[in-house]
């Protein structure tokens, strides 16, 4: 590996994740990659909180760079939910409040937003994927209670008080499933959705709040949907939607996440079938900063192996230019100051007026 790392070194795009509690040896060979950008945890690998802060203490000390990611939302996304980590409520609890008292709404989602990214940082992680800014529109089984509220002026303003949260404990966010998730019925884990409405009808409801947000959120990550009347190949594949749409028209300057590539709708493109480099490179060039490959790691990794080296070939061959902005941007991700430890942060005020306001 290090006898080409010069050539790619500029950019670390790949997010892996690992399969146990503890770092193995081919977990360590992975994470000491110079592709290796980030790491993704999962329920698998939490077993308490001093487990989790001894695991992410183990990768920092392998990569001290290394974004230590999670899908940590709240409801039925919460990946750690034992051992003192408070059980979040979906989001559509808060678009419930919004209708009640829309003031007491925002300063909810601030609290949750607080709450969440307190807790993670506490135990070493980097970065959470939400807040989700996906519209209710009532027929996705995989959004669901997972949207605050069908009218995306509502979806935004939620979010950004969730993300003010998140920033205020020091941690970076991320809103997805640009441009929407929520209007499809498919589930992109196990098809590919394709959305029919026109861009005019996509910009001005559910791509709406990513434009309201441009100088807000700090990451973005694209849908596996394929919006047809807009482009043929799904978001995250998309020169149009990331760069022309995302990047010049509404003015985004953060990171963005592909979805994960071992996801169906991650896997076909054109017709045809990909390898996980193919889509990797598809995703990098099509303006993805880091790309996503989950659950790969149970049966020996060789998918992760694949898309490491793969990827690190395709540089060497120009098949992918790595991008030294999109490695910045990873970088800018993570957080800049030290997290308050578990013991100190259970009697930190802003920490229990937060739990106060939880809805």
């Amino acid at each position: 590996m290090s006898e080409h790392s010069n050539n790619y070194a500029s950019h670390a795009p790949v997010v892996l994740d690992i399969a146990g509690l503890a770092l193995t040896a081919d977990d360590r060979r992975r994470l000491a990659h110079p592709l290796t950008g980030g790491l993704i945890l999962f329920a698998r690998n939490f077993e308490s909180r001093r487990q989790l802060t001894e695991l992410v203490a183990e990768i920092k000390a392998v990569r001290a760079d290394c974004l230590v990611c999670v899908d940590h939302e709240g409801g039925r996304v919460q990946r750690f939910r034992t051992d003192g980590f408070t059980a979040l409520p979906a989001m559509r609890v808060l678009g419930e409040l919004w209708m009640r008292d829309a003031m007491a709404a925002t300063d909810a989602a601030s609290a949750l937003g607080y709450v969440l990214a307190a807790e993670l940082r506490a135990c070493g992680v980097d970065l959470s994927f939400a807040p989700v800014l996906d519209l209710d529109h009532g027929g996705s089984t995989v959004i669901g209670d997972r949207a605050f509220h069908r009218d995306a002026r509502v979806a935004a303003l939620l979010a950004k008080s969730v993300a003010h949260g998140m920033l205020r404990a020091g941690m970076a966010h991320c809103g997805k499933h640009f441009p929407g998730h929520g209007f499809v019925k498919a589930d992109s884990h196990v098809a590919v959705p394709v959305d029919k409405r026109s861009l005019k009808a996509l910009l001005a409801d559910d791509a709406a709040p990513y434009a309201w947000l441009s100088a807000t959120l700090t990451a973005v990550m694209p849908a596996h949907v394929v919006y047809e009347r807009v482009d043929h190949r799904p978001a995250g594949f998309s020169e149009r939607w990331l760069k022309t749409i995302l990047r010049e028209q509404m003015g985004f300057t953060g990171a963005v996440f592909s979805d994960d590539l071992s996801m169906e709708g991650a896997r076909h493109l054109d017709g045809a079938a990909l390898t996980y480099t193919e889509a990797a490179t598809v995703a990098l060039e099509a303006g993805c900063d880091l790309v996503l490959l989950c659950n790969q790691s149970a049966d020996g990794g060789a998918a992760v192996d694949e898309l490491l080296e793969g990827l690190a070939r395709a540089a060497r061959e120009g098949l992918w230019v790595p991008d030294p902005d999109g490695e910045a941007r990873r970088v800018a991700l993570l957080p800049t100051a030290p997290p308050l430890a578990w013991d100190v942060l259970m009697h930190d005020p802003a920490y229990q007026r937060s739990l106060e306001r939880l809805p």
